[in-house]
């Protein structure tokens, strides 16, 4: 890493601060050291500029690794514009034979590199980089560079050839975001783990009963939501069909920008009974009127001013999964939403009405929770038991 003054990181601290809506507080150290002044500029820039919360928030993470990998594997601060060499070399350490490695181990990422992004929780996994997470890299670098009015080699033919056969070389079983999905009774063991009336009993319950009765909403969607994206709406039936059924009272919730939508106006959708009544339980007992809904609680009690983080949001599930005995690597934020498509599946509610509460766009990915709901409850799998 290039030796930085104490000032100046102080200062680029300061200036990350006037994004703390966006950025994560528990990496904001680590960001300040990492980014030069003309990173800190250009993510100011962007975010006046009405870039989404979450695309801002994955260019900063973006581009504080790039910034560690490139001092790391060439000794050298990341160059504007990059020039394609260096775009092959990253495609090079992160995409790599896992066979030739195991015969030449100096095929794909060199080992200070690796042992340098290691030491600053840069790398965690094993192995060669998801294809997917390369080109999400590449795609902010090249977004960052053309909001420095500077031209980049991303579209080149070089790059798109080596990119598609490091793929090919370093093909690997896709995994599951979450190995195994939050459905019904694995979400009641979890609320059963924060039963009490402590204020982080109260908030996980809240949490984890807003985000699979919404829909199955992503951890970054959770951690964004705040009180002034609640409304109350009319109480309604317990079953539609029946007139005199008791009512039960209903919150719709904005989401804003989402992941699969690009106007600000965004998507909404509804709370019905008891999540609507545990929301207004947290924000009650802990006396929230605007601003974030979910807050981090430190050890005495006390109430963060800040929204959780989307990983705390991760991690606030492991912990209540290890808390119900549950093994805590089989899961991540990611089954609240595969959870409660499988849910649906298993009650028998049809697919269109549960997209409307999940606003999946793509129908195909949405249906895969579906086949695999009707493959285990068919006759298929079962000529032989």
């Amino acid at each position: 890493m290039n030796e930085v003054s104490t000032a100046s990181v102080i200062t680029r601290a300061e200036q990350l601060d006037a994004l703390d809506a966006i950025l994560p507080f528990d990496r904001r150290d680590q960001l300040a050291l990492l980014l030069t002044d003309d990173d800190v500029a250009t993510l100011k820039h962007l975010a006046s500029e009405g870039m989404g919360d979450n695309t801002l928030r994955a260019l900063a993470s973006d581009l504080g690794y790039l910034e560690a990998w490139c001092q790391l594997a060439t000794d050298a601060p990341l160059p504007w514009p990059a020039p394609e060499s260096l775009l092959l070399k990253f495609v090079a350490n992160h995409l790599w034979d896992p066979i030739k490695r195991a015969e030449d181990p100096s095929h794909g990422m060199p080992p200070e590199v690796e042992s340098g992004l290691r030491s600053q929780r840069l790398l965690r996994a094993d192995g060669p980089h998801a294809p997917g997470t390369v080109r999400r890299r590449l795609t902010s670098w090249s977004i960052l560079t053309r909001s420095r009015s500077l031209t980049g080699s991303f579209d080149g033919p070089s790059l798109k050839s080596a990119l598609r056969l490091a793929v090919r070389a370093s093909a690997r079983p896709r995994q599951r975001k979450s190995r195994q999905a939050v459905t019904g009774d694995v979400l009641a063991k979890l609320l059963a783990a924060c039963a009490g009336e402590r204020l982080v009993d109260l908030r996980d319950r809240a949490l984890l009963l807003a985000a699979f009765a919404s829909g199955g909403r992503r951890r970054s969607e959770v951690a964004g939501l705040r009180v002034e994206d609640l409304t109350d709406e009319e109480p309604v039936r317990t079953d539609p069909s029946v007139p005199d059924s008791p009512r039960l009272p209903c919150l719709s919730i904005r989401l804003g920008r989402t992941k699969t939508t690009t106007s600000d106006g965004g998507e909404q959708v509804l709370l019905i009974g008891r999540p609507v009544m545990a929301l207004k339980h947290w924000l009650d007992d802990a006396g929230i009127n605007e601003g974030p809904v979910f807050r981090r609680i430190d050890q005495w009690g006390n109430i963060d001013r800040r929204a959780l983080t989307p990983q705390s949001v991760n991690l606030i599930l492991k912990s209540r999964c290890k808390q119900a005995e549950l093994d805590p690597t089989l899961f991540s934020a990611h089954g609240l939403r595969s959870g409660y498509l499988t849910e649906a599946a298993n009650r028998g509610i049809p697919l269109p009405e549960a997209m409307q509460q999940s606003l999946h766009k793509s129908v195909a990915q949405a249906a895969h929770y579906y086949n695999d709901a009707e493959r285990k409850q068919g006759r298929a799998a079962r000529l032989i038991i």
